[in-house]
């Protein structure tokens, strides 16, 4: 895959950001005030669930902002991890919308209110939406492969999401014409708010591993060891560490070299280990190699991992 330099990723991370607002701001409205006209709670449900998409874009367009500034002394290591946690955010608010209109749609059906039929124009702004989203969820997750956001990621797959709610309530409205029961609307808007509240949890969990620097990935730490094996005087590399910050890897471990060779042998050990390892390994943001005498081992060693643990 091909290198996206910092710069250009802010790029198209608020160019991602825009086209988001703006698609879903078009979708909204108009299937906000269709759902009003045609008097379908599930089109009000999945209008709502669309303008929720718009603040979502506007937390990743100021994102972007805080990720592309420098480290700092409050920050040394810098501020992608912004996005981490503007993730988390997402899944907050995606999580409110869901849960709020659960809640109204639970309490129309609880107090016996009278339904009406909705007029077909539900239908048809329904069919818009879907194709509308498609074309959205396909370009933010592809932009966010693109440059490793799972901000923008979170975002397209809120927007893949949203193309199988406006399915259900494509499905909702039909039988509602069908078999002339208007109270199935009200029902597909239940059932649209707890898949709303799904997704938002599902997002939530996915970022708890950065966060607790965690990695999914373990091939990442058989590439480090094949590396390491692969310098001559290279021995026995352990308490391995790597940590996502951002779409980048901060790596932290110990290797062993014989103990008679000098301080500049060594260095130059450790110099190989890491050129190999960040040809091996893309995105890597810094790499800490800790010089051991070959053979003192820790008994008491807790941290880290090595071949054996992988």
């Amino acid at each position: 895959m091909n290198q996206v330099s910092d710069t250009k990723r802010i790029k198209l991370i608020k160019r991602a950001s825009w086209i988001a607002v703006a698609g879903n701001a078009i979708l909204g409205v108009l299937k906000l005030i269709i759902g009003l006209i045609s008097g379908s709670l599930a089109v009000v449900a999945d209008s709502i669930d669309t303008l929720t998409d718009i603040l979502t874009s506007l937390i990743t367009l100021i994102t972007a902002k805080e990720i592309s500034k420098p480290p700092d002394t409050a920050f040394p290591y810098g501020h992608e991890r912004a996005e981490t946690i503007a993730t988390k955010i997402l899944s907050f608010v995606i999580f409110f919308a869901g849960a709020q209109f659960s809640y109204y749609a639970l309490s129309r059906i609880i107090s016996g209110e009278e339904y009406v039929i909705p007029s077909y124009l539900a239908i048809y702004v329904t069919l818009f939406s879907i194709a509308g989203k498609i074309f959205l969820s396909q370009y933010l997750c592809r932009t966010g492969k693109k440059i490793k956001s799972p901000m923008i990621i979170a975002n397209g797959q809120n927007m893949k999401n949203d193309i199988l709610i406006s399915v259900s309530v494509l499905v909702g409205l039909f039988f509602t014409f069908i078999l002339k029961l208007p109270v199935i609307d009200t029902i597909i808007a239940l059932a649209v708010g707890i898949w709303v509240m799904r997704v938002a949890v599902k997002i939530f969990i996915k970022t708890n591993v950065e966060l607790m620097d965690g990695l999914k990935n373990p091939e990442i730490y058989r590439k480090i060891f094949k590396a390491v094996d692969s310098i001559e005087g290279a021995n026995n590399p352990h308490r391995t560490r790597v940590r996502q910050i951002g779409y980048k890897y901060v790596i932290d471990m110990d290797i062993e070299v014989d103990s008679e060779i000098t301080v500049k042998e060594a260095h130059e050990i450790s110099h190989l280990i890491e050129d190999k390892i960040k040809e091996d390994i893309s995105d890597v943001y810094d790499i800490i190699i800790h010089i051991e005498p070959y053979g003192d081992i820790d008994q008491n060693e807790k941290f880290g991992l090595s071949k054996e643990n992988i």
